[in-house]
């Protein structure tokens, strides 16, 4: 980890220890895609690039002509963000034992998570990443008003089931806009079930909340996440007043089949 310059840091493990704990807390309360998705790796810091599909001619070799076979390759974006910490405050927690203030550390790392979620879901169009809400191939069901419980169920019954049709037969998972998912706390009339209780029953990788708009269903065999550095925390410099530093981390979804995505647009979305 010597790219981290954490030996340059004027503070011993101890303190490290605190800051990637209340990193990797913070990042996970906001990462979702990591709950359902299959995930491989850490392959270090090093990985910028991943290949995928199969290898193929570029065009069709004429009889007499040479063919060239070519492969194709994705960037695995790098996500940073700096964050600082009061030179005072760490010495007031070190040599007298006074409560020391985590929050710019957990607020790095909640920015790290939701970029990552960005990638995953929305892509990087920029760089030729598609996500799970965007990717070309994948079915789609334009929804209903979801105020109707009903509505709600034969909305993600059609989602599963043109998944089914392609032949992927889950586990599946469920990803809804928050005020979709807060919708799901209703109880069916004359029961106590809550409809969130009863979708769980269809989903058995989850139904999650994330920040999205409306809503997808995932087959996991649509691809891993590919991770090459994991979140961790590097050192920058210090000015005398605060010590300057940063969270880390790459990530990737290899999309190796986007017919194992369904997304639903409700109405009420």
């Amino acid at each position: 980890m010597g790219f981290l310059n954490r030996t340059q840091a004027p503070f011993g493990e101890a303190v490290w220890d605190l800051i990637d704990n209340a990193a990797v807390n913070a990042a996970r309360d906001r990462l979702t895609a990591r709950r359902y998705l299959d995930v491989d790796g850490p392959y270090g810091s090093g990985l910028t690039t991943i290949e995928v599909g199969n290898d193929g001619y570029c065009r069709q070799p004429g009889p007499d002509e040479a063919g060239a076979v070519v492969g194709r390759a994705i960037s695995v974006p790098m996500v940073r963000k700096s964050f600082k910490l009061s030179v005072r405050r760490l010495a007031a927690y070190l040599d007298n034992g006074m409560p020391f203030d985590l929050a710019p550390v957990e607020d790095a790392a909640e920015a790290v998570a939701a970029r990552e979620e960005e990638i995953i879901y929305r892509g990087q169009p920029d760089f030729g990443l598609e996500g799970l809400l965007t990717a070309r191939g994948r079915s789609h069901v334009d929804g209903g008003n979801w105020s109707d419980l009903d509505q709600v169920l034969a909305d993600v019954v059609a989602a599963v089931t043109k998944l089914d049709d392609t032949g992927l037969r889950g586990p599946y998972a469920l990803v809804l806009a928050p005020a979709l998912y807060n919708g799901l706390f209703r109880r069916y009339p004359g029961s106590n079930l809550l409809q969130l209780e009863h979708l769980r029953r269809l989903f058995d990788r989850g139904v999650h909340k994330a920040s999205i708009e409306g809503g997808v269903v995932v087959d996991p065999r649509v691809g891993p996440l590919i991770v090459g550095q994991d979140m961790e925390a590097g050192f920058i410099n210090q000015d005398g007043i605060h010590y300057e530093l940063y969270l880390s981390e790459s990530v990737v979804l290899r999309l190796d089949d986007p017919k194992a995505i369904c997304t639903i647009t409700p109405q009420s979305a």
